[in-house]
């Protein structure tokens, strides 16, 4: 690399924040460096969502094969084979990991240095070696897992995401300390691969969701065999490497001592902002993210920042998403902004539980009474009674004029039915779109024409109408 090259644009962290500016950019003409210190796909291939999800599947494999005798199948005893079943999570990352390679990159044009970036300057960073000079930066850098100061941990091999996945047998009892969408998805898939499986949650599970799908999810588990403990405080960790413990204090102060074989910390992330020199490039940061605008621009209007490292949202889909922002920016000169008032997310449990927009506490915080509250039951859906699925529900939010403020689906493939709420709300639909959508019989997609069409229930049957029929089928 010649000291005199400027590139149009420099990306930091090839996670798929990065990954899609850098790509984009590229192939639209620009000249990109990427760099990135540790493997390429960052947090979300290696370590997150894809091994998480691969895991989850092989769990829900495991409890299928158990419920089979709802419809008549009789299967045996089921097996859990620890080694095949984190070699299948190894083969899915594998499989995953060509799209975003060294290799593949370097064929967009793309110069890839592996190394640690570090700013020098506004304008410079230095990694592996070499000096970078850009007219733009990207930083990308992600988030990691956070581990609490609980006394005696640190003596403790525990687990977090970043590493659970290279384990080879199940664990025989896994505690979980924190009860978030990790916990909780981490906790149900181990413990349908066998483990027993306890969970420590210091205020109440899944916090960020409407509580009346959380509880669907928490019988679900508890039904699972999950143990769960709630407003409880994580005071001290100990015992021996094969048998460690933690001493917990419930909301009366009492002690609890729980033993297991591994511990698991899903305690939250936290961005990956240190070590990047950002003192030296004028970007201001704090240990929880960068600071942006509504253009991701950080201090240094040169230098953008996108993904968990903004501490903002932290989903994979959010980091694409300003990908998006980024490169209209930079390479079209658009001011474009970014818009994450109806980001949705989903906890892949079984059930899944999706969300998008308010829910309802926070539309009553905000409006007050001046919400209506839909709600339709999967039990009154044919399919998910077909496939024995029916527990959970859709809980929509809209104005008393049928504005859509947000949405929630718990229960079957609620991930993939939470798509055309987030239309609708993106493009400005009112709920009559949704109710007078023609959806095809049977599916699940029936449960949200039927919510929809619980807005207009009262007046559609009500006494006015009544007798505006009345008076037609009379007289005309």
């Amino acid at each position: 690399m010649s000291d005199e090259t400027v590139f149009d644009l420099c990306v930091i962290g090839a996670g798929s924040g990065g990954l899609s500016v850098a790509a984009g950019a590229a192939q639209m003409g620009a000249n990109v460096v990427l760099i990135e210190k540790t493997k390429m796909g960052g947090d979300c291939l290696n370590t997150g969502c894809v091994p998480s999800k691969a895991l989850l599947a092989a769990g829900h494999a495991a409890q299928n094969a158990r419920r089979a005798d709802r419809f008549g199948v009789k299967t045996g005893k089921v097996g859990v084979n620890g080694k095949k079943v984190f070699q299948h999570v190894r083969d899915v990352i594998a499989q995953i990991a060509p799209n975003d390679s060294v290799e593949r990159f370097e064929g967009f044009g793309v110069k890839v240095i592996q190394g640690e970036a570090r700013f020098v300057g506004p304008d410079t960073v230095e990694a592996a070696g070499e000096t970078v000079v850009a007219r733009k930066f990207v930083i990308a850098t992600g988030s990691h897992a956070f581990v609490p100061p609980i006394d005696g941990v640190d003596q403790l091999d525990v687990l977090t995401n970043e590493n659970v996945f290279d384990l080879e047998e199940i664990p025989e009892h896994l505690i979980v300390i924190g009860g978030g969408p990790i916990g909780c998805e981490l906790a149900q898939a181990f413990r349908h691969l066998g483990s027993e499986v306890t969970v420590l949650e210091m205020f109440k599970l899944m916090p960020k969701d409407d509580p009346e799908l959380v509880r669907v999810v928490q019988e679900r588990l508890l039904e699972d065999g999950v143990v769960i403990h709630e407003d409880v405080k994580v005071v001290r960790a100990g015992g021996a490497a094969e048998a460690p413990e933690v001493v917990v204090v419930d909301e009366d102060g009492r002690e609890h001592v729980i033993e297991g074989t591994h511990i698991l910390i899903a305690a939250g992330r936290r961005p990956t902002v240190m070590g990047l020199g950002l003192e030296h490039a004028g970007v201001d940061f704090t240990p929880k993210g960068i600071e942006v605008d509504k253009r991701l621009r950080t201090s240094n209007k040169r230098i953008f920042a996108i993904g968990d490292v903004t501490g903002g949202y932290q989903f994979t889909h959010v980091a694409g998403y300003h990908a998006g922002i980024v490169i209209r920016n930079v390479l079209f000169k658009l001011p474009a902004k970014a818009r994450l008032d109806h980001v949705p997310w989903v906890t892949y449990t079984d059930p899944e539980l999706a969300q998008a927009g308010l829910t309802e506490t926070q539309a009553r915080d905000k409006f007050g009474d001046a919400i209506k509250v839909l709600k339709w039951p999967f039990s009154e859906n044919d399919r998910a009674q077909a496939e024995r699925e029916t527990e959970g529900l859709i809980k929509v939010v809209t104005t008393k004029k049928g504005k859509i403020l947000g949405a929630g689906i718990c229960g079957p493939r609620a991930g993939e039915l939470i798509g055309p709420w987030v239309l609708a709300m993106e493009q400005g639909l009112k709920i009559g779109a949704m109710a007078s959508t023609i959806a095809p019989y049977p599916t699940l997609g029936e449960i949200s024409k039927r919510a929809a069409g619980s807005f207009y229930t009262v007046s559609l049957f009500g006494p006015r109408t009544r007798k505006v029929v009345g008076f037609l089928l009379k007289y005309f």
